[in-house]
């Protein structure tokens, strides 16, 4: 008697389904395809090439807004502000610029993409607010010995990035190069955490919402709104005891971060902490819109220019 046709045989079934070492095989290249290690260095190098870009857009760009802040802050009991020479201690700032925020986004990509693969769709905020942290706390390193630098500089104390240098390890130690590291970590990996999130969670509703890629404009906008006047001002308190930390030199006015702000309180009063909002919300709003777009238009450009899988 034949079978009814409809009805497959044991065989046929089998082959339908998967076995249990087919499914090991599956599963196996898909983890060897998660964990690439050329796939994690190509995201490093597509952000460190991407961070330095932008980071080197922003602060030529910005630098005099940066320059009058500084100068404001550093000023004590209303002294005159300069206003020559804006552009004072541009070239070495940029040196260093270059590699913090290569190392800054560099960190950053694949730090945030191992936290997404690993956390719950639903976490994705706190996989972008510790890449944000860990991104800013590795860059540190860099970022802070160039500030002092560049601040110096700004106020008047150098000629050139390399005297600077030389002439503040000479007096101060090498760790006068690090003078307010602390106070720069308080106000820097906070803000840093927080408009990363803002600015990759902006984007993904932007995108679900549009149904397609956004454009430079739109990375533009939302980067803008990342690095808002709001957070700006909010931080600019701690901006100011930063940068008295950073120029003070080997004069040692402040011993610490509290005493700087109690000497700042009874010599100067509450309102010496906003000192610089205005240039520096400013820098913080269009710096925004600039480093974000120059970020996701160099990532694009570095991806359309490698060959197809």
């Amino acid at each position: 008697m034949s079978m009814d046709p409809k009805i497959e045989s044991p065989g046929a079934l089998k082959h339908k389904f998967f076995s249990p070492k087919d499914a090991v095989k599956k599963n196996a290249g898909s983890i060897s395809k998660k964990e690439d290690p050329f796939e994690f260095v190509q995201v490093l190098l597509d952000g460190a090439i991407a961070g330095a870009a932008a980071g080197v857009v922003v602060e030529s760009a910005l630098y005099p807004l940066d320059t009058i802040k500084t100068r404001l802050q550093a000023v004590r009991d209303g002294g005159k502000i300069i206003l020559k020479g804006l552009y004072s201690g541009l070239g070495g700032n940029l040196a260093g610029v270059l590699p913090a925020s290569a190392i800054f986004i560099g960190v950053y990509e694949p730090t945030k993409q191992k936290l997404l693969k690993s956390c719950p769709e639903n976490l994705s905020a706190l996989a972008h607010l510790t890449a944000g942290a860990v991104g800013g706390a590795a860059s540190s390193i860099i970022r802070v010995p160039t500030e002092v630098v560049k601040q110096r500089m700004q106020t008047g104390h150098f000629a050139s990035a390399p005297d600077a240098v030389r002439l503040i390890v000479a007096k101060e130690g090498f760790k006068g190069l690090f003078a307010g590291y602390n106070s720069f970590l308080l106000r820097d990996l906070p803000f840093d955490a927080i408009q990363f999130c803002i600015y990759e969670q902006l984007r993904i509703g932007c995108k679900l919402a549009a149904k397609r890629d956004l454009s430079d404009p739109e990375n533009a906008v939302i980067g803008a709104f990342a690095g808002s006047a709001i957070t700006g001002a909010v931080t600019t308190p701690l901006d100011v005891i930063k940068t008295r930390l950073m120029v003070q030199g080997s004069a040692n006015q402040y011993r610490s971060i509290s005493h700087c702000v109690g000497t700042i309180l009874k010599e100067e009063g509450p309102s010496a902490f906003l000192k610089g909002i205005g240039p520096r919300v400013l820098w913080i709003g269009i710096g925004g819109s600039i480093f974000f777009g120059v970020l996701e238009r160099t990532k694009q450009m570095l991806a359309e220019t490698r060959p197809a899988k």
